[in-house]
């Protein structure tokens, strides 16, 4: 798989503080992929590093084939790492001419990005009357002027209504869906979960994991459980060897699965030991119950 950025025990420090500490991991063609952690994670710094907007401290990262220059490959970049800065008293087009000019980008390409975001319609208003999800949407049909092979966004929905949250991932997806690799930061969970095929974990510059999101979730989930004697349930529940934690919460017995099992398979079982269910729900983890379990634990 062709791999277009390559991180190596990438280190920043600022002062005492060690904004990111001996990072690793590679980005391939045709995915999108989320780097995922709260805020002083180490996120925009990493994005900014090899974006040639902040030096490395130590640690390495090379470009498509490590063969071309820094300077090169950002020509084959498209990033919004900061608020969307474009003149307010000019219309969406006459800005993505500048941005033309500036890239050596032939006009042509203004209409064909500006569909893409849905800001067609709004091409001749000026910059100044854009609601913030349109001021956003333009900063994405910017990055696009250059078909770049990848697409590096900085929380391109921070800020947003959840209509304008809901357009941006949709934008999102659908440049995805035409081969274009995107890397985007992000503190919402939600956000990786419905928009990234990967995931990089931060925490306070380390790496916490690294991987598919899919297969980061893929456990074997758990069951949610309530019944007139929980005391006597939980007993069973730990004499059960598919079960691994159980909590209780509530009146709530929480039930996580070493290995699959289904609930009509539990409900017969708990049955036969005289246990009559009330309650029973069968729950895959979410991402946001993965990351909590990585975070919590470092």
């Amino acid at each position: 798989m062709d791999s277009i950025l390559t991180i190596t025990n990438l280190t920043k420090k600022f002062g005492y503080l060690t904004a990111v500490n001996d990072l690793s991991f590679t980005i391939n063609k045709g995915n999108v992929y989320g780097i995922l952690g709260p805020n002083g994670s180490g996120k925009s710094t990493t994005l900014g590093i090899v974006l040639n907007v902040v030096n490395k401290t130590s640690g390495d990262f090379k470009w498509f084939d490590g063969k071309t220059t820094t300077h090169d490959a950002l020509k084959k970049v498209g990033a919004i790492i900061e608020r969307p800065n474009f003149y307010p008293y000019m219309t969406a087009v006459q800005n993505l001419k500048l941005v033309c000019k500036i890239k050596e980008v032939d006009f042509s390409k203004i209409e064909e990005k500006l569909e893409i975001v849905g800001l067609l319609e709004r091409k001749d208003s000026k910059f100044s009357t854009y609601s913030l999800g349109m001021k956003q949407r333009l900063a994405i049909a910017s990055a696009l002027l250059n078909d770049p092979e990848i697409l590096i966004l900085d929380e391109p929905t921070n800020g947003l209504d959840p209509q304008g949250i809901h357009q941006i991932r949709e934008i999102i997806k659908q440049i995805a869906s035409q081969g274009t690799t995107i890397l985007l930061a992000s503190h919402l969970l939600d956000e990786v979960e419905k928009v990234c095929s990967h995931v990089v974990v931060l925490r306070k510059g380390v790496k916490l994991y690294s991987g598919r999101v899919d297969e980061m979730i893929s456990s074997n989930g758990f069951f949610e459980l309530k019944c007139n004697n929980n005391e006597e349930l939980v007993k069973i529940l730990e004499s059960i060897p598919v079960f691994g934690n159980i909590k209780v919460k509530n009146q709530l017995v929480t039930a996580f699965l070493n290995e699959p099992l289904k609930s009509d398979t539990l409900n017969k079982l708990l049955f036969e030991k005289g246990i009559v269910l009330t309650h029973l729900v069968q729950r895959k983890e979410s991402l946001e119950e993965q990351f909590l379990t990585l975070t919590n634990n470092k």
